[in-house]
């Protein structure tokens, strides 16, 4: 069995943040967020990366990243395209988001044979879960039903001071796998409680400790990309008719609709690792001061790519 790729989403357009925070420095050799997580998944055992990214960025990621993480592991690059649909859709007059998480690991299909696993570029992820990651899927494989997981982290662990934050909440079963997953995008601390709003802070749900999260790292056997292009139409149909302008294929979706089909596991992995990321221009200060921290305490060299 071909070894485990690791697939990076750094396509996104980071509104909140107001810039492409997935190049932001966070470290004075100027070292970014997926620096750590290339360097975790590298000791972990991934020896090869596929990053997503916006074609008209490529030469910034390539300055950051292939004379260093790429002269230890292999490092290539696919493109989301908001054009990389099927034939018979067209983009919608002013449309100018992506399509989604599912969408842009789609377009990592070509370079994708064996199984992968997907984070986000901008996400601090923890040594712990790329081992936890690279164990599943060293011989993970598809037998009655789509064998997948999740690295799930408690809610508290990943929240911002800042503002609020998008996050899986999941239910787990008995078992120790995912049961049911609900995106909220506006989940943060409020009044000293975890709470989500879906009506701009008019109400809000309470969301205790220690439920567990999705932060987007998933891993996954090939079966999952031909289902998602599979689903591709009837979701662009749906968009193009309800909401042209900011609908999204997303991946947790995807993954929650074929274990509800029952047609899919998903094991959850659990980290007890700290969630980092600037979501915000104000996360950036704690996240610098937070990572140093972890290199303080030896868990990192002072010069990530030097000492590799």
């Amino acid at each position: 069995m071909a070894k485990p790729t690791l697939v990076i989403m750094a396509a996104g357009m980071g509104s909140r943040f107001g810039g492409l925070k997935q190049i932001e420095p966070v470290s004075g050799k100027d070292e970014i967020i997926l620096d750590f997580s290339l360097f975790d998944a590298l000791r972990a055992g991934f020896d090869r990366a596929v990053i997503i990214i916006k074609r008209e960025n490529e030469a910034d990621f390539r300055r950051l990243i292939d004379h260093k993480a790429g002269q230890h592991m292999k490092i290539e690059y696919a493109y989301q395209d908001i054009n990389d649909i099927p034939e018979g859709f067209a983009i919608p007059e002013g449309r100018t988001k992506p399509w989604g998480t599912a969408h842009a690991v789609l377009a990592a299909r070509h370079l994708v044979d064996g199984n992968f696993c997907v984070i986000n570029s901008d996400d601090y992820y923890g040594p712990e879960a790329f081992k936890l990651m690279y164990d599943f899927l060293e011989s993970a494989s598809d037998e009655d039903l789509y064998n997948y997981c999740m690295v799930g982290y408690q809610v508290q662990n990943t929240l911002t001071e800042n503002g609020h934050v998008s996050r899986g909440v999941c239910s787990v079963d008995g078992a120790g796998y995912l049961a049911d997953i609900v995106e909220r995008t506006k989940i943060m601390w409020h009044d000293g409680r975890i709470c989500y709003t879906e009506d701009d802070g008019a109400t809000w749900v309470e969301v205790a400790e220690g439920t567990t999260v999705s932060m987007n790292f998933w891993g996954f056997t090939p079966s999952i990309l031909r289902e998602m292009e599979a689903g591709l139409p009837a979701f662009l149909t749906e968009t193009l008719a309800k909401n042209p302008q900011k609908g999204e294929y997303l991946l947790p979706k995807c993954v929650d609709e074929l274990i509800k089909a029952g047609r899919a596991q998903a094991k959850v992995l659990t980290s007890h690792d700290r969630w980092y990321g600037v979501t915000y221009k104000e996360d950036k200060e704690s996240v610098v001061a937070s990572l140093q921290a972890l290199k303080d305490k030896g868990l990192y060299p002072e010069e990530l790519w030097k000492e590799a």
